[in-house]
């Protein structure tokens, strides 16, 4: 099979991958849920690579992404649900129905009048997205998720990154006043936390450790809000910083013919401390 421009060939490939007996058995093993995770991580290194400004890198992973599109449109299809074609109708019709000004008759000429239709067309592409999903729970029994597409928390997504989620769950709430009214309190909240999550290493309840996780993590984005410091923005510069740090340890054990597997924990320590000293001088002497 060789290679081609035309999308039919990546469909044709995905449909050899998951064929019983001739397939690949590691795709032929992969259901929705196994897979899920692996869209999710596709769609952060499309990120990465704007964000770099590598255009060789988007082509690779847009292909990437779109593989995974592929994907769960062929198991859907297995499963007599869907197929890629009616992915690929649903979206031109949602497409077509949102410009109207360009595929229709319509008088929005500007952006803002753009922005008014669109937000009018997708509230009502909602309704009727709750009518659907409405009739589907009805046909498929009790749910084992909880929905929470109603209340006042309902438009804050939960397809988005758990932070973000936790970030807009607080700002919403915070518009009718349950919120802190300062800071300092919810350092309060943090410790009262960490102290929860002691007790429950200490019975070594996995549910309940992870329960309390999330807790503290949760109080530690709220802080984050009321010190105007974007969770996520902060926690992707502290990896950046992890990143240069073990970077150094690696380097400085290199020059040094040793490596990471047989290097001892106090010996990466001290160097981890040194890469450390060496941020604090750059810093001091960018700051005079």
């Amino acid at each position: 099979m060789e290679p081609s421009k035309d999308i039919s060939r990546l469909i044709e490939i995905m449909a050899a991958l998951r064929t019983p007996v001739t397939g690949c058995p590691w795709d032929l093993e992969q259901n929705f849920t196994t897979i899920k995770p692996y869209t999710i991580e596709e769609a952060y290194e499309v990120a990465d690579a704007i964000e770099r400004n590598d255009m060789g890198d988007l082509c690779e992973e847009l292909g990437d992404l779109l593989l995974q599109v592929v994907f769960h449109a062929r198991m859907a299809e297995e499963a007599g649900d869907f197929s890629f074609g009616d992915v690929v109708e649903a979206i031109t019709k949602k497409m077509i129905r949102r410009h109207p000004h360009v595929f229709a008759q319509s008088d929005a000429d500007t952006p803002d009048a753009v922005k008014v239709q669109w937000d009018d067309i997708k509230a009502e592409e909602k309704r009727e997205r709750a009518e659907r999903r409405a009739k589907h729970a009805l046909g498929s029994g009790p749910s084992v998720t909880e929905d929470f597409k109603h209340g006042f928390l309902g438009s804050v997504h939960r397809s988005q990154p758990a932070l973000t989620e936790a970030l807009k769950l607080q700002q919403r709430a915070a518009k009718v006043g349950f919120d802190w009214s300062e800071a300092e309190p919810i350092l309060d909240k943090i410790e009262e936390e960490i102290g929860e999550l002691r007790e429950a290493l200490r019975e070594n309840q996995r549910d309940k450790v992870a329960d309390e996780l999330g807790d503290l993590i949760f109080a530690l984005v709220n802080i984050g809000r009321h010190v105007k410091a974007d969770p996520e923005e902060a926690l992707r510069g502290t990896n950046t910083k992890f990143r240069r740090r073990f970077n150094h340890i690696e380097t400085e054990l290199q020059k040094s013919d040793e490596t990471l597997e047989s290097a001892t924990l106090e010996r990466m320590e001290e160097l981890w401390q040194a890469a450390k000293a060496i941020e604090r001088k750059l810093s001091g002497s960018q700051s005079e």
